[in-house]
């Protein structure tokens, strides 16, 4: 019997969940419990997106996190299964770098950046992790990096056509 792929939907893209955050927050009632939960969803051939999905329940919160990374999704220039060039990012107190890597090299990255890097369909590439080791930091600073490289991949590529 054949194993189903649980990450992936019937529509091709691959969800996987980044981390999970328990939320309590003081009422006059008593303590109201909600989730939040970070989501990265990908096509493998260069569209990612992160969302944060909140909720009272899980599953809830899971399918809003899904439904927001759908919303913004962004495209990533893949050459030759890598990353046409070194890109350097910090947004808050995260900062990433990004470098393509040789063919066979694989995906040289850390945890969160990993999970960006693959749903996107990056096969090679090298990359670090500087300044914090908050998960949704470094993620949301991946997705701000490979932005940064789509935008500089289009002006290099409208330069040369002119």
């Amino acid at each position: 019997m054949a194993e189903i792929d649980r990450n992936q939907t019937e529509n091709g893209f691959e969800e996987k969940i980044i981390q999970v955050n328990r939320v309590s927050k003081k009422t006059k009632g008593g303590n109201k419990i909600g989730f939040s939960v970070l989501m990265v969803v990908g096509d493998k051939k260069g569209k990612v997106g992160v969302g944060l999905g909140k909720a009272p329940d899980v599953t809830i919160a899971i399918k809003k996190g899904i439904a927001l990374a759908k919303k913004h999704m962004v495209e990533v220039p893949i050459i030759n299964g890598t990353i046409p060039f070194q890109v350097k990012v910090k947004l808050g107190a995260a900062k990433i770098m990004l470098k393509p890597a040789p063919k066979g090299s694989g995906v040289i990255a850390g945890g969160a950046v990993r999970n960006v890097v693959t749903a996107a369909g990056i096969e090679n590439i090298s990359s670090k992790v500087l300044g914090t080791n908050n998960q949704a930091s470094n993620v949301y600073a991946t997705l701000e990096a490979l932005t940064k490289l789509a935008q500089r991949f289009e002006k290099n590529k409208e330069a040369r056509k002119a």
